[in-house]
């Protein structure tokens, strides 16, 4: 059984794919730090000075003045400005996704189109037919 399980560990698609999670995991940080620190401030000052990650709202009815004091004060938030911000990192993420299939396709060799049966003359045709003809009881 562990040696079964070995084979199973060294599949190349096995390492294949630990490798592109383990990328894809710091691919994921690297996006969720551009949509944090870089995209989505200058949207927020845009629509007012918005500071998307601290909109929320306070589920006990109170008012609290940021998101850092609600949570200490152990009030249950709907923090739905983290959720805006996870929306636009699914966008980018997808779209980077969606880029990289375009090109790995156009690098893929395109499949040449099957050939064509060849054409068989008439008078084969004839024959075939009257074969078949004769052949009938």
């Amino acid at each position: 059984m562990l040696d079964e399980f070995k084979k199973f560990l060294m599949k190349g698609n096995m390492i294949d794919m630990a490798v592109g999670i383990i990328i894809g995991a710091a691919f994921g940080t690297v996006v969720k730090s551009l949509v944090a620190d870089v995209i989505m401030p200058p949207i927020g000052m845009l629509l007012g000075g918005i500071d998307f990650s601290g909109l929320f709202i306070a589920l006990n009815g109170e008012s609290y003045s940021t998101l850092a004091a609600a949570q200490a004060a152990g009030a249950p938030t709907i923090n739905y400005g983290m959720f805006i911000n996870n929306c636009v990192t699914l966008l980018i993420v997808g779209f980077a996704v969606f880029l990289l299939v375009k090109a790995v396709n156009n690098l893929k060799d395109k499949e040449e189109p099957a050939p064509e049966a060849p054409k068989t003359p008439e008078e084969i045709l004839l024959l075939r037919e009257i074969r078949d003809a004769l052949a009938k009881p």
